[in-house]
């Protein structure tokens, strides 16, 4: 996180908005791929990574020291992890969701 905000909390939703509406645009896994691999550094891109699969874990009823031992995600992270996947703002619900169909469907 920034220590020193350049700019204004409307210019940083704005700019929050842009860059999920470019992501909209990506149109294979290559392409997002190549896309976070230019955004991200490689830490946050297996942070992010871990804990997209800390939620496959918990959705099949792994327990959190399970969840450690196999990722290496701390149980603190995975604990965050289950709150935002029962109490968030249901992002990982639905992408969730959706991933199950496309292997399903």
């Amino acid at each position: 996180m920034k220590e020193h905000r350049a700019l204004t909390p409307r210019q940083e939703a704005l700019a929050e908005r842009a860059l999920f509406a470019a992501i909209l645009t990506l149109r294979s896994v290559d392409e997002c791929r190549a896309f976070f691999r230019d955004l991200c550094t490689p830490a946050e891109l297996q942070a992010l990574a871990d804990r997209w699969a800390v939620v496959g874990l918990l959705q099949q009823g792994a327990p959190y020291r399970e969840i450690h031992r196999q990722t290496g995600v701390s149980v603190t992270t995975i604990g965050r992890v289950a709150r935002y996947l029962t109490n968030g703002a249901g992002g990982y619900a639905i992408a969730a969701a959706r991933s199950k169909e496309q292997r399903t469907g």
